[in-house]
């Protein structure tokens, strides 16, 4: 009988998409879902800021405290910055770097402890055709930062920005389109600067595998102002691109930006907003409260231009100090509970922007439904809005065109 190992998968999609290589790559382990009877816990970490550290710490204190006697192997970008120091007290049996996830076998099967961080300009040559436990297909496009931003330790993780093989790309999503799948995220550190190093283009790519046969929908990870060339502006009617994008801005007062050694500007990065909105895009963006520097006049001026931008969602957190960071060396630095209060502050803000963009829209909504949970089916429309679903019918992983439904507080919702 085989042993049983569970993934434990933490942060961005990237993560999400370097877990299932890892399923996909087993031979010798049967993958379980109930970590109580696993052999073996995979911990894909995350490390963007310290309360992914503090997550990944916790989640090895549970399964200490449980009566699991499953070895822990910890991998992601956590393993660059904290592996080393969790080996040293014993509370993982091994920790090895993303190059070596198609190797999971190998690593899996290692008798003593063991360090091995990988290679940080490896190229990914796996070909994923399933995504076990998803209705949605998350495909890594490329791998690394060349952006070196003040606040960042990731491009010291996962290394500099590279681009998977174009056709090893189109070849997994023909796969994974025959088996069913019609919404594709693409996925990697620095998504739009996919191309760069093979003289190609983001938008090139995109157009490539709207003409694979069964792809509906095309959405894609975070990207930078900069990258939304007049390329990829082209395909901004295409039926078969999200109307949603995300863009990071991590912050909108210029004096911020230059601090951070962001390379968008505020005043582009309005104009950009604005012509997506007029072409009926949701608008999500990445943003940092807190960080050094950041007096209350430049707050204020942040918010006000917050409030002048057509943004629908956001992922914003708190200022975290990451060691060997530019930022880590700057002051003055703010409070956290000041940090905390902004982060709420501009939260209230965009959910109030959201369920605005929600009331005035009135057109149809193209739904995929992703998950049942107590009766009700989840999913999210042509926007990356969430909808509640109440139906008799069974209608996870169905793509269902809803005209009638209810805008709710934090979702819409409808009945069928």
């Amino acid at each position: 009988m085989k042993k049983k190992v569970f993934f434990k998968t933490f942060g961005c999609r990237t993560n999400l998409y370097d877990s299932q290589v890892m399923m996909s790559s087993l031979k010798d382990y049967e993958i379980t879902e109930n970590e109580a009877e696993a052999d073996a816990i995979v911990i894909n970490s995350c490390t963007v800021t310290n309360g992914a550290d503090t997550h990944v710490r916790s989640y090895i204190s549970h399964i200490e405290k449980s009566d699991s006697d499953a070895k822990l192997f910890l991998t992601g970008c956590g393993a660059h910055t904290k592996g080393e120091s969790l080996l040293k007290e014993k509370r993982i049996h091994g920790v090895f770097g993303q190059s070596e996830k198609e190797k999971i076998d190998i690593m899996l099967s290692q008798e003593k402890p063991f360090y091995d961080p990988g290679d940080l300009n490896h190229i990914d040559e796996a070909v994923v055709d399933d995504f076990i436990g998803k209705s949605r297909a998350f495909i890594k496009i490329q791998e690394g930062c060349n952006f070196r931003c003040s606040y960042c330790i990731i491009p010291f993780v996962r290394g500099d920005a590279r681009s998977m093989d174009e056709g090893r790309i189109l070849e997994q999503i023909t796969r994974l389109a025959l088996n069913g799948y019609g919404e594709f995220i693409l996925t990697g550190t620095n998504v739009g600067s996919y191309g760069q190093d093979s003289k190609t283009s983001l938008a090139l790519l995109m157009k490539k595998i709207s003409q694979i046969r069964g792809v509906r929908r095309i959405r894609l990870g975070s990207v930078e102002p900069i990258q939304i060339s007049d390329e990829f502006k082209e395909i901004l009617d295409e039926p078969w691109l999200e109307k949603h994008l995300h863009i990071a801005l991590q912050h909108t007062s210029p004096v911020m930006l230059k601090l951070m050694n962001r390379r968008n500007v505020y005043k582009q990065d309005r104009e950009l907003f604005e012509l997506l909105a007029d072409k009926g895009f949701a608008i999500g963006t990445d943003f940092i409260t807190g960080h050094p520097g950041e007096s209350e006049e430049l707050w204020l001026e942040a918010m006000q231009n917050a409030r002048e931008l057509p943004l629908t969602h956001l992922h914003a957190f708190t200022y975290s100090k990451r060691d060997g960071t530019q930022s880590a060396f700057m002051k003055p630095e703010v409070n956290g509970k000041v940090a905390k209060t902004r982060l709420h502050e501009i939260e209230a803000l965009i959910h109030s922007k959201n369920l605005d963009f929600r009331k005035a829209f009135s057109g149809e909504l193209d739904v995929l439904i992703e998950s049942e949970k107590e009766g009700f089916y989840h999913g999210h429309d042509q926007h990356f809005n969430k909808i509640v679903v109440d139906s008799d019918e069974d209608l996870v992983g169905n793509w269902i065109n809803i005209q009638n439904y209810e805008v709710r507080e934090d979702f819409n919702y409808a009945k069928l």
